[in-house]
């Protein structure tokens, strides 16, 4: 594929999926830059170099730094891969979850309680176990499942003091009785590409944390609300993590708007990089057909 629109590439660092993504665009001879997110810098009132670009795919490892990037780039009319109102959203749990709910998907039931007094409270009303998460953060870091009114006390009391103001949002959700897995599936634009199982002994079952994927089918059902989340967020390419539940079937936990996908390509065999570089160049197209059009 050869085509003479020119792509940024805002990373932290090359890991797996942005080696991956950067054979990408050289098996399709498409002009990129790489562009370390330590060393960029916006002026405000001059896009400069900036402007050179027809999209720009968002692969920073810090959500702010991504999230304000993407923003100026957004007001400069630089489309970016994801949007940054799509990152907003999903780098937010309760953000997300809102976001779920205004558009009715099915998700796990989820409280939102401001001091640890409130939290208590609205934690014994629910009953234990449940799950605490921070508002911000990943690879299930500071995920903690509370079995009961000691465990409570304490991890309130721990997160009150750690100083950030985020720490304070107590985002509290009940514990799903899954299988010993979850399931992550990968959708670009309106296509669920692909979709693995997560099996894990332990509770928190991330391959980050050391779950095990397998392939997982994508179905009629799964993608239904795969895509039915992905719209709620604003689309584009996305992770959405879901979980059993023995009653209810399919609840969407998580969207995520930078996901990894090392685990998923060699297990299912689909070539994610390729379906991410594809709808950049897509939607880099679609900027060019619109200024063009004017």
């Amino acid at each position: 594929m050869n085509d003479d629109m020119k792509i940024g590439v805002l990373l932290s660092r090359v890991r797996v999926e942005e080696k991956w993504l950067l054979e990408a665009l050289d098996k399709r001879g498409l002009a990129y830059d790489r562009l370390d997110d330590r060393e960029v810098q916006f002026n405000l009132d001059a896009p400069g170099a900036w402007a050179d670009y027809d999209v720009v795919l968002e692969r920073s490892i810090s959500f702010g730094r991504g999230l304000y990037a993407t923003k100026v780039l957004n007001a400069w009319g630089i489309p970016t891969v994801n949007m940054a109102a799509v990152a907003e959203t999903c780098g937010d749990k309760l953000a997300t979850s809102t976001a779920l709910r205004t558009a009715g998907v099915p998700q796990p039931n989820v409280r939102l309680a401001f001091t640890p007094e409130s939290a208590l409270a609205t934690i014994e009303e629910m009953g234990y176990p449940v799950v605490l998460k921070p508002v911000i953060g990943s690879w299930g870091r500071m995920v903690s499942k509370v079995n009961d009114r000691d465990a409570a006390e304490a991890i309130l009391e721990h997160r009150e003091v750690l100083g950030n103001y985020q720490q304070r949002i107590f985002y509290i959700q009940e514990l799903i009785k899954k299988p010993g897995r979850d399931i992550r599936a990968f959708i670009v634009g309106d296509q669920t590409i692909a979709a693995i199982y997560r099996t894990s002994g332990h509770w928190i079952t991330n391959t980050a944390r050391g779950g095990q994927g397998s392939v997982c089918p994508v179905t009629p059902e799964l993608h239904a609300i795969c895509a039915a989340a992905a719209r709620a967020v604003g689309g584009g390419v996305l992770a959405i993590d879901l979980l059993e539940d023995p009653n209810r079937g399919l609840l969407v936990n998580e969207v995520n708007h930078t996901m990894e996908f090392h685990t998923t390509v060699p297990t299912t065999g689909v070539d994610i990089p390729g379906f991410i570089i594809d709808y950049t160049v897509a939607v880099g197209r679609r900027r060019a057909e619109g200024a063009s059009a004017r």
